[in-house]
């Protein structure tokens, strides 16, 4: 009897392969791992696809990773939208108070994929450079806007620098994080953040006019 010959497998990625999902799974694994820990076969076990999928899907391990750091950065945004604070000192404890939650809760590895990816992807990898710096410039920029909105408005004093005081918070916030991968507690954490919003410099109060 003359043999039938077994189908090919297709190659690529399988049908049932769902980008978002395995684009979530390897945020977590870099999230755990940083850019240069995160090997090959840890990230398409959790994802649940082979190499060449990935390669496919994503083009190559830097190619993933942007995605993946895009990904996060977006959810941040989406989960604390810290600008809708009707004050510039509730927008920036309220943002704080996210991060230092966010940074030790259970459901995910500790710390912030943007600090650990500066720490672990070096000059070679220069769309992860790129793309880190993009982010850090907007995340200032969005705090000094809404800082200096806080000015314009008159809940924050008109001598403030905004940028300057931009600055602070992001180093707080670059500091939580460091923090928090190593070990720290969200007490401690929240415990920063008061003292942090005991710095911010509202506007002075009115003396009451003499009789």
């Amino acid at each position: 009897m003359k043999k039938t010959a077994a189908p090919r497998k297709p190659r690529g990625r399988p049908r049932s392969f769902d980008r978002e999902a395995a684009l979530a799974a390897a945020m977590e694994v870099f999230r755990q791992r940083g850019f240069e820990g995160a090997s090959l076969a840890e990230l398409t076990e959790a994802m649940g696809i082979n190499p060449p999928s990935l390669y496919a899907a994503f083009g190559d391990k830097e190619r993933l990773f942007v995605e993946a750091l895009e990904r996060y950065v977006a959810a941040r945004g989406d989960a604390c939208p810290y600008g809708d604070e009707p004050t510039a000192r509730g927008a920036i404890e309220r943002l704080l108070t996210y991060i230092a939650e966010d940074l030790t809760a259970s459901g995910h590895p500790r710390g912030c994929l943007m600090m650990l990816a500066a720490a672990t992807a070096g000059s070679g990898c220069p769309a992860i450079q790129a793309t880190l710096a993009r982010h850090r410039a907007e995340a200032r920029t969005r705090l000094r806007e809404r800082i200096q909105r806080g000015i314009d408005e008159g809940d924050v004093r008109a001598d403030i620098d905004a940028g300057a005081l931009a600055d602070f918070y992001a180093t707080v916030i670059a500091g939580m994080a460091t923090q928090a991968r190593e070990g720290a507690s969200r007490r401690s954490l929240l415990a920063a953040v008061s003292h942090a919003m005991a710095a911010f410099p509202e506007r002075r109060a009115r003396r009451p006019l003499a009789a």
